[in-house]
């Protein structure tokens, strides 16, 4: 290969695809994560959303790839969340999804995490997305509501509910006391 046909390499769809899915792969895994609440479904989400975005990407503006792969995601976390469903009323029994304690051997923080993440599980869909989007993406209510392609009434509405649903629980109030302001969360 010659130094120029290298170069031409390196700039190409292709070549700006992987510089995005490798720097931003732990982000996107980490809010597929937030929205499932298992980490193996998280990364089969990421994946399987990448592979649909991968034969768009030459037409993506490159300001709003990371806009689109998102919108990718929480669509593609809808579509598999409808499947799960449809399967699960479909098993005689459901799977195992108990909590995952942090025995020290871990990294210190495993239990807030697997309580924020089964907690964001109890949520409805959409409540969990705003609340992803929202709090742990730190997007904006506006940035929110074109990701979800609603209005940012709904946004925040939904905001309001589950917010009001995950303070009644109390295995987060212990992680988040309720002198903080919501916005600071």
């Amino acid at each position: 290969m010659q130094p120029s046909d290298r170069e031409a390499a390196d700039s190409g769809p292709e070549a700006e695809f992987t510089r995005f899915v490798a720097t931003r792969w732990r982000a996107l895994t980490h809010t597929a994560y937030l929205l499932t609440g298992d980490f193996h479904e998280a990364e089969d989400l990421v994946q399987t959303t990448l592979a649909k975005v991968y034969p768009h990407w030459r037409r993506l503006d490159p300001e709003r790839a990371e806009h689109y792969v998102r919108r990718a995601l929480v669509n593609t976390n809808r579509s598999r969340h409808r499947r799960r469903r449809i399967t699960h009323l479909l098993l005689p029994s459901l799977p195992d999804t108990g909590p995952v304690h942090d025995d020290g051997a871990g990294v210190g923080g495993v239990d807030v995490y697997d309580a924020l993440a089964r907690e964001l599980a109890d949520l409805p869909e959409r409540q969990r997305a705003v609340v992803v989007l929202r709090y742990c993406e730190d997007l904006s209510v506006e940035e929110v509501a074109d990701v979800l392609g609603c209005s940012v009434g709904t946004v925040k509405s939904q905001a309001s509910r589950a917010l009001a649903k995950l303070r009644s629980r109390s295995s987060l109030t212990r992680t988040y006391p309720a002198s903080r302001p919501a916005e600071a969360r």
